[in-house]
């Protein structure tokens, strides 16, 4: 029997899965679908699980690990992530632990003596770790019970790490998190990732479990494919995350319609600001600090202490903005991000779903907001375009792209779409921009004519700029440097401003009636398809630009230090301060981030419900019984205190 179910409510045969879920992490209940996959990981059973950020993939692995006998394997890609979830696992009272490159020799040598002794129920490996000879060994060891055998590779021998070792301690699982870096078609994709499937192979009777909170039918046969996952069962939760605002603006000033969006909206709340650029987002950093937002910028170019320092203070500190690259956030276990912003278009409909979905892990009101225009699409298609990969690959890109775009551009339900896209159907939200605020769509058949034929009789050689300076008449130095002054199409688009140009190009390439040539500095070409509409045999509906209204009305109480506080009364949002107060003091003297002592709707639960005794406060979600044993008395005592 493992250490940790001395504590816990057990059967004749042990403990059972609701028991941990009630006893250990404080959930009265099992949420969707994870019933059936942990009894089917703790039978045995290989599967992969997709389920959104925020969806309780941990506990898929986590309860079958302690149930079943051995230790847990978790391959993580994000040492952020390992340390995190050992942090909560160890206050719930669980004996985990991790391997990875912050741990010296002999605090790494410790934790191995304690895998062989059999006193770690769970532990977090990087796939690099987990691929040595040595670790492999390691795991040989554990599996063949009792063997005595050294390690054949070198190093310290294992020979005398296990004399006080369990009988039949072996591997419980392992569990691939991140499973989508394994997929040349994800958004993350780590070479190191595809070795695992070797894991099969050397320990064909450990059940695994691979996990990823997005992936497409393509990403998907992928993972199954490399993992070697084949005939394994397939948990497919929905996408929707229903607390998720998202909204998708046309750049004009993108950085004041960002600072507009943060300071009417999100002051003083944290969130993620995304860039393309590692200097953009130096920049951005900078910008916004001057503008009095705590904002702290994360790329892979900045040096590893700066990074980590960064991340810390982020998870740790209240309102702080990251304003990163897509190298930040894999892993992030926050659950108060109250928004995630793009100031560039995200290469895939996968990477904008993995990244909105760090906002609003907690389940409360959060945002998604993004600013895109055509300078984003022709950067994406000059960077497919330079790329080394192959055709398959960049053909691929291409269409993820395409769909992205039509996101973008759709003027129907933005949840619709995008859940369609991982082939789930659902009803317009009423939580996006289109629903809130329906777009106006107009006959733009006419305009997409002119500027069909602008693209044409220019040669197919120019960009978006060039084309609407010929269509509006001016006679700029380039327009006279070709000639363009002369052509048919000069002047013939005065009826609409340069901001509509900008909109019709825009959509005209959403709906494939353009495309951008990344061989010629991102001129524009004629497709196959915009021959119908030159013809005059088929019609172009596009969205209409309004001028100075926001694409979707504020949430009332959203702005703030905390999502979860926003329905609290008087009384209680005055508990709720007192009691965010304890557990930063708390976390501080625990070395972990606030949430990690108790979510901010714990909190908010106990504000509400204000027990007073410890049976009470057993009963409140996310109070556990080691957490009860350990934080109760200080819990009642300021209850009782704050009335």
């Amino acid at each position: 029997m493992k250490a940790i179910s001395a504590a816990i409510v057990t059967t004749p045969a042990g403990p059972t899965a609701l028991s941990l879920l009630k006893s250990v992490f404080g959930y009265p209940a099992f949420r969707g679908p994870q019933a059936e996959i942990i009894g089917h990981v703790s039978s045995g059973g290989d599967c992969l699980v997709l389920m959104p950020t925020g969806g309780g993939k941990s506990l898929c692995y986590q309860i079958p690990a302690l149930l079943r006998p051995g230790v847990g394997i978790v391959v993580s890609p994000l040492i952020a992530l390992m340390q995190d979830q050992v942090s909560a696992l160890r206050e719930a009272g669980v004996n985990a632990s991790f391997l990875n490159s912050t741990q010296g020799a002999q605090e790494a040598a410790a934790t191995e003596r304690a895998l062989i002794r059999g006193e770690i129920d769970i532990l977090y490996v990087a796939p690099e770790r987990l691929m040595t000879g040595r670790f492999l060994n390691l795991l040989t060891r554990l599996e063949r019970r009792g063997d005595t055998q050294g390690d054949e590779e070198g190093g310290e021998s294992f020979a005398n790490m296990d004399a006080a070792a369990e009988p039949g301690h072996g591997i419980a699982l392992f569990a691939i998190d991140e499973a989508h870096c394994v997929s040349q078609w994800g958004h993350d994709f780590r070479p190191e990732y595809i070795q695992l499937s070797m894991l099969h192979e050397r320990f064909p009777d450990v059940p695994r479990v691979a996990l990823t909170a997005t992936a497409d039918a393509q990403t998907r046969a992928e993972i199954i494919e490399r993992l070697g996952l084949t005939g394994a069962r397939v948990f497919i939760s929905s996408f929707d995350r229903p607390n998720i605002r998202y909204r998708i603006v046309e750049k004009a000033d993108a950085r004041r319609q960002l600072l507009s969006f943060l300071k009417t909206e999100h002051a003083g709340d944290a969130g993620i600001v995304y860039c393309l650029s590692r200097k953009k987002v130096e920049e951005t950093a900078a910008w916004l600090v001057a503008e009095g937002i705590a904002a702290l910028p994360y790329h892979a170019g900045m040096d590893t202490a700066t990074r980590a320092r960064h991340q810390e203070r982020f998870l740790r500190e209240d309102g702080i903005v990251m304003t990163a690259t897509i190298a930040f956030g894999m892993g992030i276990d926050k659950p108060d991000v109250r928004f995630v912003a793009h100031l560039d278009l995200p290469k895939s409909i996968e990477g904008y779903y993995q990244e909105t979905g760090r906002a609003g892990r907690d389940g409360a009101p959060a945002d998604a907001w993004m600013a895109y225009g055509l300078a984003d699409v022709v950067n994406h298609r000059r960077m497919i375009g330079e790329s080394e990969a192959n055709d398959q690959y960049k053909r691929t890109s291409s269409a993820k792209l395409d769909a992205l775009l039509g996101l973008c551009e759709s003027t129907g339900c933005r949840r619709v779409r995008l859940l369609e896209y991982f082939g789930e159907a659902s009803e317009p939200c009423g939580n996006c921009d289109t629903c809130l605020e329906p777009p106006e769509v107009w006959d733009g058949t006419e305009a997409a004519r002119k500027a069909l034929s602008c693209v044409f009789r220019s040669g197919q050689r120019f960009g978006a700029v060039h084309l609407i300076d010929v269509l509006l008449g001016r006679e700029t130095e380039r327009v006279q440097k070709w000639d363009h002054q002369k052509l048919s199409t000069f002047g013939i688009g005065t009826d609409l401003d340069e901001k509509t140009w900008r909109a019709v190009f825009r959509q005209l390439v959403a709906q494939g009636l353009l495309e951008v040539d990344h061989d010629s500095f991102g001129s524009l070409k004629l497709t196959e398809a915009s021959r119908a509409v030159l013809k005059g045999e088929a019609t172009v509906h596009l969205r209409k630009v309004v001028e100075g209204k926001r694409a979707a009305t504020k949430r009332a109480g959203q702005s703030g230090s905390s999502g979860v506080a926003a329905s609290l009364a008087g009384d209680e949002k005055s508990r709720f301060e007192r009691l965010r107060e304890w557990r930063a003091a708390t976390a501080k003297e625990h070395s972990v981030p606030a949430y990690v002592v108790f979510h901010d709707a714990t909190l908010a639960e106990l504000a509400r419900a204000c027990p007073l005794t410890l049976d009470a406060l057993g009963r409140i979600s996310g109070v556990g019984e080691k957490k009860r044993e350990r934080y109760g008395e200080a819990l009642l005592g300021l209850l009782r205190e704050a009335g």
